[in-house]
């Protein structure tokens, strides 16, 4: 049977545009706003709100743990988190390539919709475009989020304090590299799945425990060693880990060794790293550890006053190197 495809039509605004958003989009997202079909979603909300903005280009758009509907999801989601903002709207445009199999559309489509349950917010606007065949790459996502700010002062970098912990919330690493198994084959043997999730949930359990966060950023392009020497520049401080308490798969370690990567500069989508007073960090552990998404969390160092600016590594041979930024693309179209 031959399988329906994306034609230019379906972005033309017409009926074959209003019959793909009626058969397709309306029937998995249930948000009032979204079904008034106006030209902008009438919302309600009050309070001290976050508001971002991504794109998303993974390519292959499925691969082992996710796909680019949870991806564009999950990362408007987690970018509020990381300011300790609860979700509340997202708005996603959508770029389809002529050819683009119905089906695959329907996937990516479905597992958005199962995402944003998750996360617990609502898509209320969105917007599709179809470009000629060979513009694209299948499909790409654009997606915008409304959030209410839940904590006061608002977690950053200017907040972090010489002697505040470092804590990850799981292993690294693990959404870059299983995105390169699925683009190249390279490891027929070695089971890498990506650990993208939606993570807010996540975070409002440190919040409702009373935790108050002194900063806090999802390690994504640029991995952990960016994100760290980020954080140090930002808050004017040394952020120093220990390389031997940084949790990394052994199948992540594993490939990573065989392809001569740092897993340090690989990109996660479903982790955060954070930083809290030092006498918060057992607790925050224990609460981390009790959820699905962190049941391998871990206190992988701390603030200290100098040198400032820097992100230093301690290395299990017992030297010191400094963590620069990534320079370059060493894994291209991650997210």
């Amino acid at each position: 049977m031959k399988k329906e495809i994306i034609t230019l039509q379906h972005g033309s605004g017409g009926r074959p545009t209003q019959e793909l958003i009626e058969r397709l989009i309306l029937p998995r997202f249930s948000s009032p706003a979204l079904r008034q079909l106006l030209d902008s979603a009438l919302v309600e909300c009050s309070g001290r709100i976050a508001f971002t903005t991504d794109a998303f280009v993974v390519r292959p758009i499925f691969f082992p743990g996710g796909d680019i509907g949870k991806l564009a999801v999950s990362g408007a989601v987690n970018d509020l988190a990381a300011v300790a903002a609860e979700p509340l709207f997202l708005a996603a445009s959508f770029v389809l390539e002529e050819g683009l199999e119905v089906e695959e559309l329907d996937r990516v489509l479905e597992s958005m919709s199962k995402t944003c349950k998750e996360a617990g917010i609502a898509l209320v606007a969105g917007d599709t475009k179809v470009v000629e065949k060979g513009a694209g790459d299948k499909i790409y996502i654009s997606t915008s989020a409304i959030g209410v700010r839940k904590q006061n002062p608002d977690p950053q970098p200017a907040l972090i304090s010489p002697g505040d912990a470092i804590i990850v919330t799981g292993p690294i690493g693990e959404h870059g590299m299983a995105v390169l198994q699925a683009r190249e084959n390279f490891f027929r043997d070695l089971e890498l799945e990506s650990d993208c999730a939606p993570i807010w949930p996540l975070i409002d359990s440190l919040l409702k425990a009373g935790l108050k966060i002194s900063a806090m950023r999802d390690p994504t392009r640029g991995g952990l060693a960016t994100t760290l020497s980020e954080l140090a520049r930002d808050s004017r401080l040394c952020l120093q880990v220990d390389e031997g308490k940084i949790p990394i798969g052994k199948t992540v370690q594993a490939a990573c060794d065989m392809l001569g990567l740092d897993p340090m500069y690989l990109a996660c989508e479903g982790r955060m790293v954070i930083v809290l007073p030092q006498e918060s960090a057992g607790r925050a552990l224990e609460v981390l550890r009790g959820h699905p998404l962190a049941q391998n969390a871990a206190l992988i160092g701390e603030c200290l006053g100098e040198p400032q600016k820097v992100a230093l590594l301690s290395t299990r041979i017992g030297g010191r190197r400094i963590l620069q930024p990534l320079s370059g693309e060493q894994l291209p179209r991650i997210c």
